[in-house]
């Protein structure tokens, strides 16, 4: 429906889709990200997918990338274009590592990198290791149940009838199919996975984290050592990816290597991560490394690094030349087409139809701003510097600079889109939200709400079936009211109805009430 100019006008007024918008973060790695147009550096793009396609196919073992560019050139948006094509499909489990804390244990949070990361989202609509925990029953087993069959029906009737000992029940006939595996307590973990009661703490365990000793118990599961941590992480980081590429080609991506810190044996980040990822190289049974960083960063870093030509030729083993693959400047036809789907999304979501496409920019003046081959941050900045009404009166630079309400309204936007893009993930676990509602009715003590004087929060002490359908239980009225709480965030009935199953349980559980929060 073709919408008049004025109201178009309006919403320019009001809404700046550039603004704030210069930089991709982790959460649009994972999340919704920047509109993207495919065919801008594509050839780093394809050159991940058909190595990942040849590692499936069995033509390659491992295959090592690194792309480089100049800050702002794009590195992230093809990080995120890749991530969304392989969550599309079905042959490739995705790892991104970002973040740098500790340099001297690096390969500890290389660890957490990948739990966390098998954590996200895969092609299946759940979690990346519960496609790999499906896999694992499917093949012991010659089924070909999907997660959600696992998750939503299969699991909690194995736990009803046979409690925890059905998960190890489930271990030893996996273990029985993967002889090559050494640590068995690593399948029984990817396998509490399927548990929605227990998925939480399987993912705290497998990121190398030490669990409470009644959980542990519970679950099977011996804590982690402490005395070479970051020995014993490497080790299980090297087992996770074994399990894994029997089923998906993983593909580990090391990002924002270009920073200032230096550990211990004086390595940077990106000498630390290039030395990690050729000692992935030679160990990964399949696998893609994909680092991404400045060409200086390659130049003076990783070319200077100890065995530098080893490491060289795992970095950029497909690479005929041993050079990284260079990202392009844009040239006039890129920054149209960028323009053009931004402003694209931008519309459809206002469910507005411009005078052009390109509306309210100009294509003759987009086509100029090729001519000086610009990044595509300094683009975006443009755009977001010159994206108003045409024939507004321009501010003039002269007079001092003041803040408008309009003119902070795109910034809060912004800021708060990437803050629901964050907490996505978190809307996902039980776990944190359950933490969260407890600290929230335990501040609320002496308060009364509804008519009822919150007085205490309190554990409820379940069996083994029962456990992860009842968070706590709050206390109030002089206890004459107990009210037990559950937090579930699985799709599906099933899960809903075995939670609200244990809640009606007033006498069992000591409840006059339940919620469930979902």
């Amino acid at each position: 429906m073709t919408v008049s100019t004025s109201s178009i006008d309006d919403l320019i007024r009001n809404k700046n889709p550039f603004v704030g918008h210069l930089v991709v973060r982790p959460s649009q790695i994972w999340g919704k990200s920047f509109p993207d147009v495919p065919s801008i550096n594509a050839h780093a793009s394809n050159a991940v997918f058909d190595a990942v396609e040849k590692v499936h196919q069995g033509q390659r073992e491992t295959v090592g990338i690194t792309i480089t560019a100049e800050k702002g050139l794009g590195k992230s948006h093809i990080i995120s274009r890749i991530r969304h094509r392989l969550q599309a499909e079905d042959n490739a489990l995705f790892i991104y590592m970002s973040k740098y804390d500790d340099l001297n244990q690096i390969k500890y949070q290389f660890l957490q990198t990948v739990a966390s990361s098998l954590r996200a989202i895969g092609s299946q609509s759940v979690m990346q290791w519960q496609e790999i925990a499906a896999a694992l029953i499917n093949e012991a087993k010659q089924w070909s149940y999907t997660p959600e069959t696992y998750i939503s029906h299969i699991y909690p009737n194995l736990l009803s009838k046979y409690s925890t000992k059905g998960v190890d029940k489930l271990t030893e006939l996996v273990l029985q199919t993967k002889h090559e595996i050494t640590n068995p307590y690593l399948v029984k973990a990817i396998l509490w996975t399927l548990s929605s009661a227990h998925a939480n703490y399987a993912n705290y365990w497998l990121s190398g984290l030490e669990l409470t000793q009644a959980q542990a118990e519970t679950m099977g599961l011996p804590n982690p050592k402490t005395e070479d941590r970051e020995a014993e992480a490497l080790k299980t980081a090297r087992q996770i990816l074994e399990i894994i590429s029997n089923y998906r080609v993983p593909v580990i991506c090391f990002d924002e290597l270009d920073i200032v810190d230096i550990a211990d044996n004086g390595f940077t980040a990106a000498q630390a991560i290039a030395s990690l990822a050729k000692d992935l190289y030679n160990s990964l049974k399949g696998g893609v490394l994909l680092l991404a960083m400045y060409l200086d960063t390659w130049n003076f870093q990783i070319r200077s690094l100890p065995q530098a030509e080893a490491v060289i030729d795992r970095l950029v083993s497909e690479q005929p030349d041993r050079q990284p693959i260079e990202l392009r400047y844009l040239n006039s036809d890129d920054i149209v087409a960028v323009v053009r789907q931004w402003l694209q999304e931008f519309y459809e979501e206002n469910k507005q139809t411009p005078p052009h496409p390109l509306y309210p920019f100009y294509e003759t003046k987009l086509r100029e701003l090729g001519k000086s081959k610009p990044t595509v941050r300094s683009v975006l900045k443009w755009c977001a510097d010159n994206f108003f009404v045409p024939g507004s009166p321009l501010p003039i630079i002269d007079e001092p600079p003041r803040i408008e309400t309009n003119a902070v309204e795109p910034y809060l936007q912004s800021e708060l889109a990437n803050v629901d893009a964050s907490i996505n993930d978190l809307f996902e676990d039980e776990a944190e939200i359950a933490n969260a509602l407890w600290f929230a009715f335990y501040s609320l003590i002496g308060e009364t709400v509804e008519g009822i004087k919150i007085e205490d929060i309190q554990e409820v002490e379940a069996s083994a079936a029962d456990q992860g359908f009842i968070d706590f239980k709050i206390v109030g009225n002089k206890g004459k009211v107990k009210i037990g709480v559950d937090v579930i965030q699985q799709t599906g009935g099933r899960g809903v109805g075995a939670a609200l199953g244990r809640l009606i349980e007033y006498k069992k559980f000591d409840f006059t009430r339940g919620l469930i929060q979902t």
